[in-house]
């Protein structure tokens, strides 16, 4: 992935930094001390930016966009050659979050669903993402086939993981572990 765009929630830009980032173990100097600790360093190639608006009594006043990894010169590169953004939004990642909402009620605000053991949350939480990547047709993902008729695609079928719609049934028996 080559650019990325949310609003300012912390957690967003550590997970980002968490699984793009790549390891750079320094060189043995040679001179007598401890070794630098290895550090992260996000790929040359990855671009994050980040929107934040300003409200007064419950109107936008004010727009900033802010790149975080990257220059912003790197970002308005990235959203030119992008086919689904022209602009830095939120757009996508309150997208998901709704989904996400929809398809776990222990996220909905104001609810009696709560989870009380973090271990419960976090399988619900990817029962919840893999029943819908793998299971859930969405209609805007899908493709024309040639008939004149549109061919029913799920997020995993675009994103060339799987090549058809998975029933629950055949999801949840599929093995976790891969036996060669």
């Amino acid at each position: 992935m080559r650019l990325i765009t949310t609003d300012e929630y912390p957690a967003y830009e550590m997970a980002i930094l968490e699984v793009y980032d790549r390891t750079v173990v320094p060189e043995r100097t040679g001179r007598p001390g401890r070794p630098r600790a290895p550090y992260k360093v996000p790929p040359k190639e990855l671009c994050y930016a980040t929107v934040s608006k300003t409200r007064r009594k419950g109107r936008v006043v004010e727009i900033v966009a802010r790149a975080v990894v990257g220059t912003f010169k790197a970002v308005e590169a990235a959203l030119k050659r992008s086919r689904a953004s022209w602009a830095i939004n939120t757009a996508f990642i309150e997208r998901h979050n709704a989904t996400d909402r929809n398809f776990n009620a222990r996220k909905v605000r104001k609810t009696h669903c709560f989870s009380k053991d973090w271990q419960v949350h976090e399988a619900v939480t990817y029962f919840g993402m893999y029943g819908y990547n793998y299971c859930w047709e969405v209609r805007t993902l899908g493709e024309p086939d040639g008939k004149g008729r549109w061919r029913a695609r799920t997020p995993a079928m675009a994103a060339g993981l799987t090549d058809h719609v998975w029933s629950l049934m055949e999801w949840l028996s599929f093995p976790t572990i891969q036996q060669t």
